[in-house]
């Protein structure tokens, strides 16, 4: 006995067709919204300076580099490459999953193809000349990153940025170590990529205070970038406002940061000395990136003279060192120590990736020892020029041969005037031996990669006749 009323059969089909469309819409629904999910999350770096915007911390020194920028112990940069891999993976079996479910791309990836669509492809060289290129002079303070940056801006094709990354350590915070500190990095790599392709505005942001109609008068070592101190971008000086960091030869007006921006694009190659990129690995995709045929120069100096020069140069944050030596204290402070060496390991797992030359740096990377440069400034200058792809021009060379021969070192302790080829040793005559024997043990593994020998007493670290430095070649990838 039938249980029921028997429905149609067209009524079945009905039924399990608004079935099946029930579940392609609630699949197509999910795909969406993971889709724009991971877009949203993809945005966070870009973004974390409006999320992480801090009031600003005290102004320390000048060009110092922020200890949080080093990763702690447990804090893996190749696991953080390999989840940023992962991620991108599956961002792009998302996308082409949604194509195949019709489903359009949204958000920044769309953009991306409308601009690839639209031919932009960053500023074009002026006509006639060759490829532009980008250099990045990556360094930490007091290694003489200021002095070999002048080989870059007193040549009048390339448009030269002096630290602008100074900006972003002083308006955004960040907790020291870990994923922290790689998120800095990731903010301070983004940053870089747009003002490689002369979009300066990126700075606004982080300029304090904010500019109004994109002019400021607190553009950081303004004087220190002839690009940004030169017609059209040296406009009228205007009396009575005040310039924190005003042009060194000439009087100019706030900086107009559209001018800039025209004259960046106008300049046949860009190059940027920074101070606040630790980890080379991260600047993985301005490698890849075809707009910018970027190339890495990575200066290094002996860890004990650069200790030496901070001790003068930022006084008051080693007023513990100062102390150990004056009291003689067995030992000291732990804390200085890992920071310590948490900088020279930083600078050497940066130095052995790009001696490794992986694909994407093959060509690109070159390092480069102060001591090298301070000995013969005209011959290593020719060679980062030869490497970077860009001619030398005589105005260069006549700059280095006026500012390495001086009867004396220039005032000031981000001169860039200096008898260099006696200037680069000073620092041994000064160091009392046991501080060089700190330096020496948190050091030894960078010190022995860079060509640094080890003192092995008082008597040799003064000892002029007892070199404390292999002779080495040039250190740049083909």
């Amino acid at each position: 006995m039938e249980k029921g009323l028997a429905l149609p059969q067209d009524c079945w089909d009905f039924l399990h067709s608004l079935r099946m469309r029930s579940k392609y819409a609630l699949f197509l629904a999910f795909v969406v919204v993971v889709f724009v999910f991971i877009e949203k999350e993809n945005k966070i770096i870009s973004r974390v300076s409006d999320k992480l915007k801090q009031i600003p911390q005290p102004l320390a020194d000048a060009n110092s580099t922020d200890p949080a920028l080093i990763l702690a112990d447990n804090a893996s940069l190749l696991s953080l490459s390999e989840l940023d891999s992962a991620f991108t993976q599956l961002q792009g079996r998302l996308r082409n999953l949604s194509l195949q479910l019709g489903v359009e791309p949204v958000g920044e990836e769309a953009g991306a193809e409308a601009e690839v669509a639209a031919g932009d492809e960053g500023p074009p060289p002026p006509p006639g000349a060759g490829p532009r290129r980008h250099v990045l002079l990556m360094a930490t303070t007091r290694t003489g990153s200021s002095f070999v940056g002048e080989f870059f801006n007193q040549q009048g094709n390339i448009f030269y940025l002096f630290e602008p990354l100074w900006h972003i350590e002083r308006t955004v915070s960040f907790e020291s170590g870990g994923a922290s500190a790689a998120g800095s990095a990731l903010v301070y790599r983004d940053v870089l990529k747009q003002l490689f392709l002369c979009d300066l505005y990126v700075l606004e942001h982080f300029i304090s205070p904010l500019p109004e109609d994109h002019l400021t008068q607190f553009m950081f070592r303004r004087g220190s970038s002839r690009s940004l101190c030169e017609e059209p971008v040296c406009t009228p000086f205007v009396k009575k406002v005040f310039e924190k960091y005003h042009c060194k030869n000439r009087r100019c007006g706030p900086l107009n940061v559209t001018l800039a921006a025209e004259a960046c694009r106008r300049k046949e190659h860009m190059a940027l000395k920074a101070v606040r990129i630790r980890q080379l690995e991260f600047l993985q995709p301005l490698a890849e990136d075809p707009r910018l045929d970027l190339r890495v120069i990575q200066l290094v100096r002996d860890p004990r003279a650069v200790l030496a020069s901070r001790m003068v140069a930022f006084a008051g944050k080693y007023e513990g060192w100062k102390k150990w030596l004056a009291e003689g204290q067995a030992r000291l402070g732990e804390e200085e120590v890992q920071r310590l060496r948490g900088n020279c390991e930083s600078i050497r797992l940066s130095a052995e990736l790009g001696l490794r030359q992986p694909a994407w740096l093959r060509g690109r990377y070159m390092l480069v020892r102060y001591e090298d440069v301070a000995r013969w400034p005209l011959q290593k200058a020719r060679e980062m020029y030869r490497f970077a792809g860009i001619p030398l021009t005589p105005q260069v060379e006549d700059w280095i041969q006026r500012n390495t021969q001086a009867a004396q070192d220039g005032n000031g302790i981000y001169s860039t005037q200096k008898n260099s080829s006696e200037q680069f040793e000073k620092w041994r005559f000064g160091m009392p031996f046991k501080l060089a024997q700190v330096v020496q043990a948190a050091c030894g593994p960078a010190m022995r990669l860079f060509g640094y020998r080890l003192a092995q007493d008082a008597a040799s670290l003064t000892n002029r006749s007892v070199s404390l430095l292999e002779e080495r070649g040039t250190f740049w990838v083909t």
